[in-house]
């Protein structure tokens, strides 16, 4: 089976050095979206509008990985795109992990959490990154988050609060 690949160029420069985590181009451009609108450019700016159109194009595909959604769907409400953002929030939701009273995301065939005495797990960098994203997401909301949105959102901040280690700090690439 033949895979898709879009390409999203930013004035005809991509720069892989920047990427982390990132393996493919549309995580890198809502990575570099997200940069230009938190600057903040406005969204009706050349290079915001063409990535923004992209990034609606690749939204569409249902092969998105949970990471990658987690990006645009922040992506998309920093732009006020409401409608591309709760499609994707609600994506999110169904792919969520739901446990004591918290809610985060993690990679999909991940190996599962080893139950030691004395032994804290805590998530690898690529699940705090996402899971704060997809927070980030419902926390920037236009005109604000509903009531609803703002207690899931204290659960996300439940999870990811329990997965910083002694000295405050979390593991992350950002």
């Amino acid at each position: 089976r033949e895979k898709k690949v879009t390409l999203c160029r930013i004035n005809n420069y991509f720069c892989v050095s920047l990427q982390g985590g990132v393996n493919d181009e549309v995580t890198l451009t809502a990575y570099i979206t997200i940069a230009l609108l938190e600057i903040p450019l406005p969204v009706t700016h050349s290079v915001v509008r063409n990535t923004l159109f992209c990034l609606e194009t690749a939204a569409d595909q249902k092969e998105n990985h949970v990471y990658t959604k987690a990006l645009l769907a922040y992506a998309f409400a920093l732009a006020g795109k409401m409608d591309k953002r709760k499609t994707l929030l609600d994506s999110l939701e169904k792919e969520a992990v739901k446990e004591d009273g918290s809610v985060h995301w993690q990679r999909p065939g991940k190996e599962p959490e080893i139950d030691l005495p004395y032994y804290r797990y805590r998530a690898p960098s690529a699940e705090v990154e996402m899971t704060a994203y997809v927070l980030l997401a419902y926390l920037t909301s236009q005109p604000a988050p509903s009531q609803e949105e703002l207690s899931f959102a204290s659960r996300i901040a439940k999870w990811i609060s329990g997965q910083q280690n002694p000295n405050g700090g979390f593991s992350s690439t950002q």
